[in-house]
Order: structure tokens, then sequence, then C-alpha cells
């Protein structure tokens, strides 16, 4: 039995900007991959007004969307599902449309999250905190969903869902960290002929004020250039020449920052903290999740 990872995210392309280089290495190290987009990103707007395809765009930007989470697909070499649910938007008066994402209620939309457990029986979980990583209602429910398929996919309930299937352990996205920040900035220090604009270099101070509990880190240096690929799939979304994602000097970065980061906020098995894998504690043939019966919660240590 091979390991399985099951990330769950908001709208296509935050799996390539959340986490990329983490879903092409574990699928280099023979993982199975999983990814599962809550929305179809219904909402978006052209971000990349120079995309090859903006006729496209602008005639039907959701089919588009559709198209370039394939290719994203592709690149990463995942395997891929829609929830269902329609992108929320995030209207300035707060008020939500009726039947989007954010306002079906949660007993509802984690019905489909929950057969996608049960089917493809994923030994991790990766979401994003309570906060949603940022304050979109659609990141937010992404939260609410996964915590309470966490809880429920090992149970005996929605017996017409599949058979119980209890996750081991469910972490939180960090790969957009104060520390990750820092040691950027800092090594642009001693590289006085790397030059940023001012918005960039405003989001890493951004970027800085905020902390993150990392128990968990990655080694990405070998998957930049998938990451990177499977942004740049999202072409509606990200210019190839956007100064955020790319414009830190690839080699500069393997030396600031080459890792992604994680939170472990609930684990079934006994597992060392800090750790470098995901799936620390879980043997490739491990049985405790195959019938959500054996559920207890060990505390990280």
């Amino acid at each position: 039995m091979s390991l399985r990872l099951l990330a769950v995210h908001a709208h296509p392309d935050d799996e390539s900007s959340k986490g990329a280089a983490t879903y092409a290495a574990y699928v280099h190290g023979g993982a199975e991959v999983m990814i599962v987009s809550c929305t179809g990103g219904e909402a978006g707007s052209i971000l990349n007004t120079a995309v090859h395809a903006r006729s496209h765009a602008e005639r039907d930007l959701p089919g588009l969307r559709r198209l370039e989470m394939s290719e994203a697909q592709r690149v990463l070499g995942v395997e891929h599902r829609w929830l269902g649910y329609r992108d929320s938007d995030m209207p300035e008066d707060g008020r939500l449309e009726p039947g989007v994402f954010a306002r079906i209620p949660l007993e509802v939309s984690v019905r489909p999250l929950l057969r996608l457990i049960r089917e493809f029986r994923p030994h991790v979980l990766v979401t994003y905190d309570e906060n949603g990583g940022y304050p979109h209602p659609d990141h937010i429910r992404t939260h609410e969903v996964t915590m309470l398929a966490w809880q429920l996919a090992g149970e005996d309930r929605y017996a017409e869902l599949g058979e119980p299937w209890a996750p081991l352990k469910l972490y939180y996205d960090r790969t957009m960290n104060q520390q990750r920040a820092k040691s950027m900035a800092e090594l642009l220090k001693d590289h006085p002929e790397v030059h940023l604009t001012e918005r960039v270099e405003a989001m890493l101070a951004r970027l800085m004020e905020g902390q993150a509990n990392i128990t968990t880190q990655i080694s990405i240096e070998e998957h930049f250039q998938v990451r990177d690929a499977a942004l740049r799939a999202h072409a509606s979304q990200v210019g190839p020449d956007n100064e955020f994602f790319f414009g830190y000097p690839r080699d500069l970065e393997r030396l600031a920052y080459p890792y992604d980061d994680y939170e472990l906020v609930a684990s079934r098995v006994p597992c060392e903290l800090p750790e470098n894998d995901l799936f620390n504690g879980i043997a490739d043939d491990d049985p405790a999740a195959s019938d959500g019966q054996d559920s207890q919660e060990h505390p990280a240590r």
C-alpha cells in the first residue's frame, strides 16, 4: 500500500501557490497525491491581462480555469477532484450570494469531501488554518469543511458515502511565513545586484509580521521547476513574470529557504517533532487507518 496525501484547497491555483513543490516531491518519491479544489474560482478576475487565451478568459473564465487546473495537475503528476461548489467571492459589504460555497451548511458541504476521503483513503490531510491563510470566505470554509471531515471520516455515520477511513495526520499549510520571508530578505542584503520592486519588498515585510507555528519542514529545492511550471499553468491568474512568485532568483532561494513549511495540528499516530516528513510515524503498510476504528489522537512530541 502506497502512502497517500490529500490536500484540500479553496480555488484552482491555490494548490500551485501553496505546497506545489511538496506535492511534486512526494509524487517523485512514489506517494499518491490528490488535490481537492472546493470551488471552480468562478468569481475570480483576469489577473494576468497578457494571458494568451485572453478572448477565452473574457468569454468563459471558469471554463479556462478548469483547463488551467488540468494542466497544473499534469505538471504536478497528482490526482485532482472538484468538490463542486461555487466561488463565494469577497464582496465589500460582506453579503454573500445564496448558494455559494461559504453559505452552504457544513453538514451538506462536508459530504462530497467525506466521500473522497473514503474513496482515496489518504494517510495525511493538508488544509488551511482557521483564518484560511488569508480571510477569504472560501478559504475559511475550506478549513471548516476539512476539520469536520477529519472528525467524521472514520466514523460509521454517513454509511452511504463509503466505508469509514480515518486519516492519520492533519496539517495546516504554512508555506508563506515569517521565517521564510525573513531568510529571503536577509540574504538579499548580501546581493545588492538583485533589485526587487517596492511592491515585492512590501509583501515580504507583511509576511514577516505574521507568526506561524512550524512543526514540519519539507525539502523542496529539487522541485522548484515543477512548482513554477504548475503556477504558470494558471496563466489567467499569474503572469510568467509575476514579481512576487518569480522575481526572487532561484539560486538564492535555494540558499535562503529551500523548504515548504507545515504545522501538525492533529495526529492519530505517535510522532516526534520537529519533523521533515509529513508521513513521519506512518509505515508504508500501516493498517491503522484501514477501518477507522482506532481514532485516538496522540499528542505530538
